[in-house]
């Protein structure tokens, strides 16, 4: 009898133990900023920021992959940089050609990685063992990334300010025009767009929202030329006001906050990911199978 209310005990402290580990992901999310003076830093939740990189030349767009590893484009590098979750670097792409100043990054569900180059449009994809294609050509002048739950790609064109979408064949199309140049762009989990817009004659910026039937709604606006957008696991939207020199999170209601400032041209950003519930109940659960196996 004591021996089955020693399990019991160890059964339920596992599963206690499972809830504090889910917290403590959801809470430890840090966010990754690129700048124009080659560095990458690093935030926590409460907004500590500290240096991941350093002695990069442009660093632009930002993705991590499923496993937790940073990959960086290096515009004036023509290079593209992986770091792994310790801060070591390797060269995952490089060229010496004007023709590879890559922008942003964006990662599929199956570990497809696109970016966009400054020189000629084209849409590159990298498959994960490394292997190059373009993937779609004369796009325009492409700016911002994103892949949806599809494995669409989304992508913002600056001139004309234009949202195109690409199924994971290939197969381009116009989701959504926008009043002014689009920059960044990333979904909530509710599968809508959320995209970033400059009206330079006037000197303010916008963020707009896109419904999955492409309506459109202002879900922010007096923005100092915004540029890249992304969510953390909270549903919040982090946005980098490259005028001011902020870090700017909203609440899903609309409401802004300062999270960051006095940054120098700040330009991306990306959240670390957070594992999949599923694949922590798998190892909580791996967790109580071991703590039965041992009463």
């Amino acid at each position: 009898m004591k021996k089955l209310i020693s399990f019991e005990k160890k059964t339920i402290v596992s599963a206690a133990s499972i809830l504090i580990l889910l917290t403590a992901f959801a809470q430890g999310q840090n966010l990754f900023v690129s700048n124009g003076v080659g560095s990458i830093y690093e935030f926590t939740p409460d907004g500590t920021r500290s240096t991941f990189a350093s002695g990069l030349n442009q660093p632009y767009g930002l993705a991590f992959d499923s496993a937790g590893n940073l990959f960086a484009a290096d515009n004036f590098n023509y290079s593209i940089y992986k770091f792994t979750p310790d801060g070591t670097r390797s060269t995952f792409f490089s060229s010496n050609s004007i023709y590879y100043s890559f922008l942003d990054l964006a990662f599929d569900s199956t570990g497809n990685l696109f970016t966009d180059i400054t020189y000629g449009g084209n849409i590159l994809k990298f498959t994960p063992n490394g292997k190059q294609s373009i993937f779609a050509s004369d796009s325009k002048n492409p700016w911002g990334l994103t892949c949806d739950r599809s494995n669409n790609l989304f992508v913002s064109n600056q001139v004309p300010a234009e949202i195109y979408k690409f199924t994971p064949g290939g197969t381009g199309s116009l989701f959504a025009s926008v009043p002014y140049q689009s920059t960044g762009l990333t979904f909530d989990s509710a599968g809508n767009l959320f995209v970033s817009a400059i009206n330079f004659r006037e000197e303010t910026g916008y963020i707009y929202k896109f419904t999955p039937d492409g309506t459109r709604t202002t879900f922010a606006l007096g923005l100092n030329h915004p540029l890249d957008l992304a969510f953390d696991s909270a549903g919040n939207l982090f946005e980098v006001d490259f005028g001011s020199g902020s870090i700017y999170k909203f609440t899903p209601d609309g409401t802004r906050s300062t999270f960051a400032s006095g940054l120098v041209q700040p330009r991306f950003l990306a959240f670390q990911p957070v594992p999949e519930p599923a694949t922590l109940l798998l190892l909580g659960l791996g967790a109580v199978i071991i703590r039965k196996s041992r009463v």
